[in-house]
């Protein structure tokens, strides 16, 4: 009788255990594909044409800055090309939210897609920011060289307080 028991009670064990197994197995590859899926290889235009077959099967996010008068808005659909020195990218903008408010000519921009066999990039994510507004100034553009200086916090005087 206490073998029986023994011999269930690990059969149940058993049964657990492999079904703890088969589950941890199952939640490993659903973690390992959504990583594959979700992986993209940042690379330069002039890379991206020097890739080719390969090109066609990855994942990609290619920079550059977007080429003046190239922009065409249906939308959230946006047409648009981007460069990098003399190298062009058309790419074709497909996705669910509108291009930010920086996007627009000569910004930086960010796509995030795949390459078609078209010749065109096709993202589904855009990043952009105005290459101005970011950019370092250059010394001696603007203000006199006193005002770039940063200010030792120790130099500043609190105004005097009177009296009454």
């Amino acid at each position: 009788m206490w073998g029986a028991s023994m011999s269930s009670q690990a059969k149940t064990y058993l049964k657990f255990g492999s079904a703890t197994v088969a589950i941890l197995f199952l939640l490993g590859y659903l973690a390992y594909t959504g990583v594959q899926d979700s992986k993209s290889y940042y690379v330069t235009i002039s890379e991206l044409h020097k890739m080719g077959d390969s090109a066609y099967s990855k994942r990609l996010r290619v920079a550059g800055n977007v080429q003046p008068g190239s922009i065409k808005r249906t939308g959230t659909h946006v047409h648009f090309v981007l460069m990098e020195q003399d190298q062009l990218l058309p790419v074709d903008y497909t996705g669910t939210e509108a291009p930010p408010d920086t996007f627009k000519d000569e910004s930086q921009a960010l796509a995030d897609g795949s390459f078609g066999h078209d010749g065109v990039f096709h993202a589904k994510q855009l990043q952009a920011k105005c290459a101005s507004k970011y950019a370092p100034q250059q010394p001696g553009t603007t203000g006199s060289p006193a005002s770039t200086q940063p200010k030792n916090m120790t130099q500043v005087q609190p105004p005097a307080l009177s009296a009454n």
